[in-house]
């Protein structure tokens, strides 16, 4: 079935507990590796970043007792493709400690071609030097055009040029699950 933009059905790749689960790991390896340090920020990357933080937020308040301030940053002023910044309107930009000295994860649902990151980094520099960032991404679909990597992964999804990453969240969406979709040529159906 093909859906409107030449998009045909997915078939699921994350579902609800596997989102879960990807993300109680994902947590427990920010600890891990940052020592349980209280100075940890994190900050998404808007829409769906900025939940998916939520989230490692409150699974690391369970697991350690203390819940790192969330931030949320779109970064589409600072792309260096102008076309994607204007595709839709910005949204909020949100840190609500400064970065200077501390360290800071940067939350992405979907890690793709790795410039939206850059731009988020660049966009991170106005709150501050952080002491370090890591790159946490639910999604690492690969197809790399800078050299960026993910210090923590929920799952690879190894994708063609001709795929797209869908991820839904309850927060935004009808669901929480992720979707791997083929697009084909508008009015082509595959």
């Amino acid at each position: 079935m093909t859906e409107p933009g030449g998009q045909t059905s997915g078939r699921v790749v994350l579902s609800a507990e596997d989102i879960r689960r990807a993300l109680a790991r994902i947590s427990h390896q920010i600890l891990e590796r940052n020592g349980g340090n209280r100075d940890l920020v994190l900050v998404g990357i808007q829409t769906r970043g900025v939940h998916i933080a939520h989230r490692l937020a409150a699974n690391i308040e369970r697991f350690e007792g203390f819940t790192p301030p969330v931030g949320s940053l779109d970064p589409r002023l600072y792309r260096d493709d102008p076309d994607q910044a204007s595709a839709q309107a910005v949204q909020p930009t949100l840190i609500p400690v400064s970065l200077e000295g501390r360290p800071v994860v940067l939350v992405d649902d979907v890690l793709y071609t790795g410039r939206t990151v850059r731009a988020a980094l660049n966009a991170l520099s106005d709150f501050g030097r952080a002491s370090h960032i890591q790159l946490a991404a639910l999604v690492d679909r690969g197809h790399r055009e800078l050299p960026i990597r993910p210090d923590y992964i929920g799952k690879n999804i190894p994708t063609g040029h001709d795929e797209r990453v869908k991820v839904r969240l309850i927060e935004v969406d009808d669901a929480d699950q992720v979707d791997l979709m083929r697009v084909s040529p508008i009015g082509v159906s595959v």
